[in-house]
């Protein structure tokens, strides 16, 4: 009988109180709770589709920049799960999910307009968030496990949540 892995923590909200959209992922892959940064993966196309929907480089920004120029248009970040047991990256491989407090979104973000799930386990969570009476999509994940869609397919699906909470133009 092998140990289940240990309990792993998330990152927390990067949420504002001006915040139109949140996108909520599942819980951070390992590079990205090795680094502390939400979508840490360099193949991970989470940071290319908010360049090219904004028209800036993100990537080539320090960590703490780009968190604030996401609050600054109104993008909140943050994850379905607090924590979790997991060996390695994949969604499918998640155990003993504990919850973030989804219901109490409103309360941090009070001009929130939408909420966006990346990838089908955070929206597993739509059923929760829907009842907020917000619009809620569920998006194409940006994980480089997602090879089925190809990045300006994702980017068309995520232009149209941004476009209609008015986080892009």
């Amino acid at each position: 009988m092998t140990a289940a892995p240990p309990l792993l923590t998330g990152l927390g909200p990067v949420i504002a109180p001006h915040t139109r959209l949140v996108v909520l992922g599942s819980f951070p892959g390992a590079r990205s709770l090795a680094e502390q940064q939400y979508y840490a993966h360099p193949r991970n196309h989470f940071w290319p589709i908010l360049s090219a929907l904004w028209e800036i480089d993100l990537r080539s920004m320090p960590y703490q920049q780009r968190l604030a120029e996401l609050l600054q248009r109104g993008l909140g970040l943050w994850d379905v799960y607090a924590g979790c047991r997991r060996e390695g990256s994949l969604d499918s491989a998640i155990e003993d999910a504990r919850p973030n407090d989804l219901a109490g979104l409103l309360r941090q973000a009070p001009g929130l307009r939408g909420i966006a799930h990346n990838g089908a386990e955070s929206a597993r969570s739509m059923r929760m968030t829907g009842a907020l009476g917000l619009p809620v999509w569920r998006l194409p994940s940006t994980s480089p496990a997602n090879a089925a869609w190809s990045f300006e397919r994702k980017l068309a699906a995520w232009r149209e949540a941004f476009v209609a909470t008015g986080v892009a133009a």
